[in-house]
C-alpha cells in the first residue's frame, strides 16, 4: 500500500509525494464533456471528458443522477479570469459568431452565474432607482423607497429564463437530430446577457424616449449573439425556425425588462 494513503488511514499527517508519484496520479481536466455529467463510480469528479481514459478502462456511461451531484458540476467552474474576460469581450461582438469555437474545449458555468447574479441585483438597484427619478420629475414631493419585490422578481425572470430556455432549446434540437450541448447552451446564453447587465446604467435616465432606444439597440445585440451563434452551430441543418425563435426570446427578455424594471 502507498505511504501516503498508509498514513491517512491512521490519522497522522499526509508523508510527502515525490514528483514522479504525482505524475501517476490522475487528474481530471475540463475538456470537452458530455451532459449529462457521471455521477459515483470510480471517478470522484463524477464527469467524462471525451476521448480520455486511464489505465485503458472505459468510462462508465452517463446518467442523469448526475445533474443532481454537487462535484459533476465542479468542472465547469475551472476557469480563470482571462478565460472569462475573453468570453465576455465575444459576446460584446455578436457579429462574428464563433462563441462555440472558443468554448469547445471548456464550457463554463462560472460567468453565466456571475453574470446573471450581477444582472438581478442591477435590475433590482437600478430599477428602483429609475422609477423614483421618474417619479420624483413628474412629483417633486416623491419620496424614495425601496421595492423589495423588484429582487424576486428580477430573480425568477433571469434564473428562471437562464435555466428554462437552453434546456428548451437543447430538447427541440435534439428532437431535430442536432447533436448539441446543454453545457455550451447554458454557456452562451448566459455571456449573452452581460451586454444587457451592462446597459442597466443607462436604463436610469430619466428620459423616456432614450430608455427606449437603449434598450431596442442592447435587445437587438443580445438577440443577434444568441441567434447568430445557433445559426454558426447549426451549419449545414435547416432549422431557421429554430434560430429565429432565439432571436425573438433574447429580444423578448429585453422588452420585458425595460417595461417591468425602468417604466
Amino acid at each position: 500500500m502507498d505511504e501516503s494513503y498508509t498514513s491517512r488511514l491512521l490519522g497522522s499527517v499526509p508523508a510527502a509525494v515525490s514528483e514522479d508519484k504525482k505524475a501517476n496520479y490522475y487528474v481530471p481536466e475540463a475538456n470537452l464533456q458530455i451532459f449529462p455529467p457521471i455521477n459515483g463510480g470510480d471517478r470522484e469528479w463524477g464527469y467524462q471528458a471525451l476521448g480520455s481514459s486511464q489505465g485503458g478502462e472505459d468510462h462508465p456511461p452517463t446518467h442523469w443522477k448526475g445533474v443532481f451531484s454537487i462535484s459533476s458540476y465542479t468542472q465547469y467552474f475551472n476557469v480563470d479570469a482571462d478565460i472569462v474576460l475573453d468570453r465576455v469581450k465575444s459576446s460584446l461582438n455578436p457579429i462574428r459568431g464563433d462563441f462555440f469555437a472558443k468554448i469547445e474545449g471548456n464550457p463554463d458555468l462560472y460567468g453565466p452565474f456571475w453574470i446573471s447574479t450581477t444582472l438581478v441585483f442591477m435590475l433590482a438597484a437600478l430599477g428602483n432607482c429609475a422609477t423614483y427619478l421618474m417619479n420624483k420629475r413628474n412629483n417633486q414631493k416623491t419620496e424614495w423607497s425601496f421595492d423589495v419585490n423588484y429582487v424576486k422578481l428580477a430573480a425568477c425572470i433571469v434564473y428562471g429564463y437562464l435555466l428554462v430556455v437552453p434546456v428548451a432549446f437543447y430538447f427541440l434540437l435534439q428532437y431535430f437530430g442536432s447533436n448539441t450541448s446543454l453545457i455550451r447552451l447554458w454557456c452562451m446564453w448566459g455571456y449573452s446577457l452581460f451586454i444587457v447587465a451592462l446597459s442597466s446604467f443607462l436604463l436610469v435616465i430619466p428620459v423616456e424616449f432614450l430608455r427606449w432606444i437603449m434598450i431596442i439597440l442592447v435587445g437587438s445585440a443580445s438577440a443577434c449573439f444568441v441567434a447568430l451563434n445557433i445559426k454558426t452551430h447549426l451549419e449545414g441543418s435547416n432549422l431557421t425556425a429554430v434560430v429565429i425563435s432565439s432571436l425573438v426570446l433574447q429580444f423578448a427578455l429585453a422588452i420585458f425588462i425595460k417595461i417591468y424594471f425602468f417604466p
